[in-house]
């Protein structure tokens, strides 16, 4: 049940391009989670795009027309990760916006891209208006 944000400089991204990690992010993040591909899981699986007004670097704001940089912060319940979940998250998140960027090697430069894994600590989920615990983010997305 992952909570996915990506954050680019406004304008950087066209719609295909856009759409095209819409499509795809969550569903990555899902896999390397080991979250099952359920529609209940689908359903509370969300992504977000943030447009950037103003994007600095080392002090610079970043002209119009320069390459996006990106951050994606990637929300998960604490205890659902492992070491090995994280890295192949950071590897999925990563090719799916090198797969949509005109230039995909440039995301082998560490000021291209990075990944936040926010693991929210147990009892700091909530839906429905009550807390929500990894037990019962397990039961609803096995069993609907």
């Amino acid at each position: 049940m992952p909570f996915v944000e990506l954050f680019v400089p406004a304008g950087s991204l066209d719609r295909e391009a856009r759409d095209e990690i819409g499509g795809r992010l969550v569903s990555e993040v899902m896999i390397a989670e080991g979250a099952p591909d359920t529609e209940a899981a689908r359903a509370i699986s969300w992504l977000v795009v943030n447009e950037i007004d103003a994007w600095f670097v080392g002090g610079r704001r970043l002209p119009a027309g320069e390459k996006p940089k990106y951050v994606v912060r990637v929300g998960v319940p604490a205890g659902s990760m492992n070491d090995d979940k994280r890295r192949d998250i950071v590897r999925r998140v990563t090719r799916v916006l090198a797969d949509a960027d005109a230039e995909p090697e440039r995301f082998t430069d560490p000021g291209t891209a990075w990944v936040h894994i926010n693991e929210i600590p147990e009892g700091n989920w909530g839906a429905r208006g009550e807390i929500v615990r990894i037990e019962d983010i397990q039961a609803l997305v096995t069993s609907g």
